[in-house]
């Protein structure tokens, strides 16, 4: 096994460590934070060679699965912007929001984003767990492969919303959650109407915040 292995099995397996803690005490996310923003910051020149074709699928299944387009909306653990770019694509008229916790992933992000979606995607680095954008300020939150911060997310999405997780790998996906627990978690702030996708290797889940009445 090469070095460059023994530093990626090594990688998966502090995200998963990260992930199980920081899903079952929240506040264990101030021990963790500036190392998973070093390990990101390290692989971000490398990250879109890591990805394979399939990476997306199951993602582009759930925005398919959206009874509308949001107008507004944020993808959390952007990465190099992939995701935020589907969404922008699959949506002409959203404007899209892009925030990850590593500099150099918002980088390379910036740096690739395409000229035609410059105008309706943004990025900019920001913590998922405390965010700095107001209450009810996006129809659909997205995150592929990340971490989710509950408390953060039913104060994001707004009235009639959508809350899309998704696991490129599916549960060998390193940093990920079983759908029992994020429907439990989701469905304790008043999330409803949960749907499961399968798709290539990726597993994912989308929630709707119902309309206030």
């Amino acid at each position: 096994m090469s070095v460059t292995d023994v530093r990626e099995s090594l990688g998966r397996r502090f995200a998963r460590l990260t992930t199980n803690a920081v899903v079952a005490n929240p506040r264990l996310w101030r021990v963790f934070r500036w190392l998973t923003r070093r390990q990101f910051n390290a692989i971000a020149p490398v990250w879109d060679a890591r990805r394979t074709e399939d990476a997306f699928t199951v993602l582009q299944a759930g925005l398919a699965a959206l009874p509308e387009s949001p107008a507004d909306a944020l993808d959390l653990c952007t990465g190099t912007g992939k995701a935020a770019f589907a969404i922008a694509r699959r949506f002409p008229a959203a404007n899209v929001v892009g925030v990850d916790l590593a500099d150099a992933m918002i980088a390379e992000a910036r740096r690739l984003t395409p000229p035609e979606l410059d105008d309706r995607v943004r990025f900019q680095v920001g913590d998922a767990a405390d965010l700095p954008f107001a209450d009810e300020s996006f129809d659909l939150v997205s995150l592929a492969n990340m971490i989710p911060f509950f408390d953060e997310l039913a104060r994001l999405v707004r009235s009639g919303g959508h809350v899309l997780v998704s696991f490129s790998g599916g549960a060998s996906t390193p940093i990920y959650v079983p759908f029992e627990r994020l429907r439990a978690q989701l469905g304790r702030r008043g999330f409803t109407d949960f749907a499961d996708f399968a798709a290539g290797p990726g597993t994912a889940l989308l929630a709707r915040r119902p309309r206030r009445s």
